[in-house]
Formats: C-alpha cells, sequence, structure tokens
C-alpha cells in the first residue's frame, strides 16, 4: 500500500499555516528573537523560536480553548488543522482515525506551567490528568488508536513512519501523525544553556542559528508542532484529495553512544538513510534535496556531513542540502516533523529553502551548501535526517506522487 500526506496543520515561530511557512523559509526569513516570555537576563542563551500566537481552531469555544495549557493548544490546532485541510473534518466519525504523536518529558513542563501560575503540585507529583495523546484523542473525538512517540528530535519522523505501518495493517482508515512540542520555558533553556549546547550570540538573534557554519556556537531552541493526516494513495484519490507527498521510506538505528553528543562512528546513522532509501526504492543519485539535523553545533554538523560522504559518495556534489533550523531554531521533539513540511515546501515549490547565516561554510562539511538564498530546483525525492539524542537515529523519503 502506498501511503501520502493529505492535510498539514503546524505552529512554528515561522507560521502557523502552510503557505506562510512556505513564503517564510523561501525567503530566508528567521523566527529567531530574545526571549520575552519570561525574565531571561541571568540565562547563558537568551534568544529562541517562540510561537507567540497558537490560532483557535473554528467552531471551537475561545474561551474553553484560552484555558488550556499551551501544549493542549498547539496540538489541538495542529490536528484540527490538518484534519480539515485534508477535508475529514467533518466526516471524522465515518472513520478510523488514528493518532501518532510525538511528545517530550510531558509531567515536568505541566508541572513547570503549573509552578509559574503560582500552584503548588510539583511539590505533590502525580499523574493527575490524562496523557496528552489521551486528551487530544477525547477532545477530536477519534475511533482509531492513539499512542505517544517519545524520541527526542526524531519523534516525527517515528510517529510517520508508525502511521503508515497501522495505514498498511488495516489497523485504521486515516491517521493523524506528527509532533508538537512548547519547550520555551525557563527550565528548558536553562538546562541546555548550562549544558553549553545552545548559541550565545544574544545580541544577534536572527543570526545565531548557523549550521555548517564555521563560526557556529550551538543550537538554538525552539517549540511548535506539525501534524499530517496520513491515508493510502487509493484511499485519496477515491476522494479526489489532493497529495501533498508520498511516505516513501523510513529509516532508523540506534548508536546508543551517548546522552547528547553523537556518535563519532558514522556508520549507524548511515544505515538509517541506506534502510530509508532502500524501503522508498530510490537510489542515492535519485535525490533531490536533502534536508539536514544539522542543529549548528560543531560536533553535531560535522557528524552529519561525515554521514552524508558515505551514503551518498560521488553523487552528494550535486544533491542540495540545506538546515531549516538555520531560521526556525530547534523545535526538539517537534523538529523532525517540521523538517518533513519544509521538505514538502521544496516539492511543491521547486525550490530548495536556504541555510541562512552561512557565511563560511566549514571545509570540513564538503556539501553543496544552499546559502543565504533558496534554489530553485525541481525537488521530487526529498530526505530528511532527524538524529535524536540518545542516538536515535531516523531518515524519511518523502516523494511527489
Amino acid at each position: 500500500m502506498e501511503v501520502g500526506i493529505t492535510g498539514i496543520g503546524a505552529a512554528t515561530p515561522v507560521g502557523a499555516s502552510f503557505e506562510a511557512i512556505t513564503e517564510q523559509l523561501l525567503a530566508g526569513r528567521s523566527g529567531i528573537d530574545r526571549v520575552r516570555r519570561f525574565p531571561v537576563d541571568d540565562h547563558p542563551s537568551q534568544i529562541g523560536g517562540v510561537v507567540e500566537h497558537i490560532p483557535c481552531p473554528p467552531d471551537w469555544p475561545a474561551d474553553e480553548f484560552s484555558r488550556l495549557l499551551p501544549v493542549d493548544q498547539l496540538t489541538l490546532w495542529c490536528c484540527t488543522a490538518a484534519l480539515q485541510d485534508a477535508g475529514w473534518w467533518q466526516r471524522r466519525s465515518d472513520v478510523r482515525v488514528g493518532l501518532v504523536l510525538g511528545t517530550t518529558t510531558e509531567w515536568t513542563s505541566v508541572w513547570e506551567w503549573d509552578l509559574r501560575a503560582g500552584k503548588r503540585s510539583v511539590y505533590e507529583p502525580q499523574q493527575h490528568l490524562p496523557t496528552l495523546v489521551e486528551r487530544t484523542r477525547t477532545r477530536l473525538q477519534l475511533s482509531g488508536p492513539a499512542i505517544s512517540m517519545s524520541a527526542a528530535c526524531a519523534s516525527g519522523n517515528f510517529a510517520l513512519a508508525l502511521a503508515r505501518t497501522w495505514l498498511r495493517l488495516g489497523l485504521v482508515d486515516v491517521c493523524l501523525a506528527g509532533a508538537c512540542d512548547m519547550a520555551m520555558t525557563p527550565v528548558t533553556l536553562a538546562g541546555f544553556g548550562n549544558l553549553r549546547a545552545l548559541s550565545r550570540r544574544n545580541d544577534e538573534p536572527a543570526r545565531a542559528s548557523r549550521p555548517f557554519d564555521r563560526a557556529r556556537d550551538g543550537f538554538v531552541l525552539s517549540e511548535g508542532g506539525t501534524m499530517f493526516v496520513l491515508e493510502s494513495l487509493d484511499s485519496a484519490k477515491r476522494r479526489s484529495a489532493p497529495v501533498y507527498a508520498r511516505v516513501a521510506g523510513c529509516g532508523a538505528s540506534s548508536d546508543a553512544f551517548h546522552m547528547v553528543i553523537p556518535s563519532s562512528d558514522p556508520v549507524p546513522a548511515a544505515a538509517a538513510m541506506r534502510r530509508a532509501l532502500a524501503d522508498a526504492q530510490i537510489n542515492a543519485d535519485q535525490v533531490d534535496y536533502v534536508n539536514a539535523h544539522a542543529t549548528s553545533t560543531q560536533v553535531g554538523d560535522q557528524a552529519e556531513a561525515n554521514v552524508l560522504e558515505i551514503v551518498f559518495g560521488s553523487a552528494l556534489p550535486r544533491i542540495p542540502v540545506s538546515s531549516t533550523k538555520s531560521m526556525t531554531g530547534h523545535l526538539l521533539t517537534g523538529a523532525a516533523a517540521m523538517e518533513a513540511l519544509a521538505c514538502i515546501v521544496a516539492m511543491k515549490a521547486g525550490a530548495v529553502p536556504p541555510t541562512i547565516n552561512l557565511d563560511e561554510p566549514d571545509p570540513g562539511c564538503r556539501l553543496r551548501h544552499v546559502p543565504h538564498q533558496a534554489l530553485p530546483h525541481p525537488v521530487r525525492v526529498a530526505v530528511s535526517n532527524s538524529f535524536g539524542f540518545g542516538g536515535s537515529n531516523t531518515c524519511l523519503v518523502l516523494c511527489t506522487v
């Protein structure tokens, strides 16, 4: 069974619709700024990508929506928008709609939001709410199976892979899949900042995230979510529904090298990419674009460049490679889903989003970079890498239909 994406819902630092995100990415506009949600003067990194406004879904009571936790608002908007975009919103009770939701450390975030609101549940920690995936399934009145997926930065790719499997097994008729993360909180910013993982270029936020650049000094924390509607291409054809892309291949591996540092051995990550290409029945020289995981860290970007050289060999010099994290920052759990969306942008627009701030490419990252400006380029096959903390390596292959 061939599976396609027929709906998209998103809220990110560069927009809350496919059209807005497309415009921002192709224009090379950064969504990074100084954090104003809470005081940051005592933080080593004071910048980030913040979702300033999450739209209230149509027909949803605005007052009720405003009382939800931020991550609930984000997830509800992304799922509802995706179902509406796919034409399933009004008909969701007629079919088995599944939900595979990439999530982060859910309860610590809930307790932190609660404490900032002047409450005290953090002092008596307990699971006092249903899980986010269960809350979302109930609010949307979905009849299919629902599961959360937590694999750090790779969660969105794992979610898409599992959704495709559910469809092929006949467990669902339609499936929502993606990832959402409202990570911009004092604890998260302080934690990554004290790890020295974040850029400290606080005086020029829009120029701080600089994947593959020689002067990169860490990633930029960000937040946001992207959810997709997946269904069989036969189903989409019967409904005359437009298809954004075909989920052609998925590959995964684990190197279990270190909690946060990428493995110095490129073989496991290369294996994930090769498995995805084999699953898609795509040769390396057929790939038109690679959306790199590249987060703007010295070790990580170099490690991924080594992986790409191994996988693509002599074909690599002709394949455009860019990192949209230069504009969005690193959405953590939401990263892979956002970057799958960036691949669809490239496919639909016939142009590769740039890596902005790439003033002096690192000579150790020998790639066909797309610096500063989008590159007009037909994209029929796009590859998106997401390598998560703890060694969760994933690769997604999307193709035009």
